[in-house]
């Protein structure tokens, strides 16, 4: 048992070492949720999140190779193409300009008008991730205005479609929700990493947590805390399955991020990186800094 002691100033060149994916495929969700649970506010999750949230939400975003969302998600949502402005675009040297978006579906009750499939831009084009039960009709319509793959039969085959993506060169997928369809990758076994912002407000029995519907694992999974920061009382945590911490760093804190960047193209900040945060306490759990103590707190700065 540890006491939270420890206070640093996070840099944004550290947050970018905390969260890099280690070498090879890698499954990142990001979710929100308040105190007490709920994993949105009056259907939306834009109430739970922060300006803080919102920053490590684009540093995700701009570190993945592709986004995986629920078709349900995209609609309430609103999903949009991703746009340059909205990430850090020194991180994608060497990459397309914006990762692209997959939305899973069977039903295929997407608007093919819509803003994520009528304008992606030819270097991330929206693909879309159904099963081969799926009408036809469809499919060959959204085949116009996006990227179609096709995976299982009555129901998408979510490790099929994982396999698939990473035959197109996305090996680091960063699965935005919602519930259902985090339910569905931690049945399949495919959740690498949760990263959970915890908003602290408590909203009563009103909403959903961040996984549902009737598909569960065989066994709950074991995860490792690998780093918590706080920011204005929100709790943006980072869990890593504990059969794959090795190949994280054991979320490595500042100093240590080059040992976790794996393959990615790397850039030097521009000098004297802003503090994005007034205050804030950093778990950096298993192999943290040389010298610190397993279970402890430390600075991270």
């Amino acid at each position: 048992m540890s006491q939270l002691l420890a206070r640093s100033d996070l840099t944004d060149t550290d947050l970018a070492g905390l969260y890099a994916y280690p070498a090879g495929p890698w499954l990142r969700a990001n979710m929100v949720a308040s105190a007490d649970g709920a994993a949105n506010l009056e259907g939306v999750s834009a109430g739970l999140s922060s300006a803080t949230d919102r920053h490590v939400f684009a540093l995700l975003r701009t570190l993945a190779d592709v986004i995986l969302v629920g078709a349900s998600t995209v609609r309430t949502e609103r999903y949009a193409p991703v746009r340059t402005r909205e990430l850090w675009r020194h991180l994608r040297e060497g990459r397309a300009p914006t990762p692209p978006i997959a939305v899973v579906s069977m039903r295929l009750d997407l608007d093919p008008g819509s803003r994520l499939l009528a304008d992606s831009p030819p270097h991330a084009r929206t693909i879309v991730i159904t099963g081969s039960a799926s009408p036809p009709d469809r499919r060959a319509e959204l085949a116009s205005r996006a990227d179609v793959i096709v995976a299982g039969d009555k129901d998408v085959d979510l490790k099929a479609a994982i396999g698939a993506l990473a035959e197109r060169g996305y090996q680091r997928i960063l699965a935005e929700g919602g519930p259902h369809l985090l339910a569905q990758l931690l049945a399949a076994g495919l959740l690498d990493e949760l990263c959970l912002t915890v908003a602290p407000l408590m909203t009563g029995p009103v909403a959903g947590r961040i996984v549902a519907g009737t598909q569960a694992p065989d066994r709950p999974l074991p995860l490792t805390l690998a780093h918590v920061i706080e920011a204005d009382g929100f709790l943006l945590c980072r869990y890593v399955r504990k059969d794959k911490l090795s190949r994280t760093g054991g979320g490595a804190c500042p100093g240590q991020a080059d040992s976790a960047q794996g393959d990615q193209p790397r850039r030097e900040r521009p000098p004297e990186p802003r503090p994005i945060f007034d205050c804030q306490w950093v778990w950096c759990g298993p192999g943290g800094p040389e010298g610190s103590l397993p279970g402890t707190f430390q600075a991270c700065a």
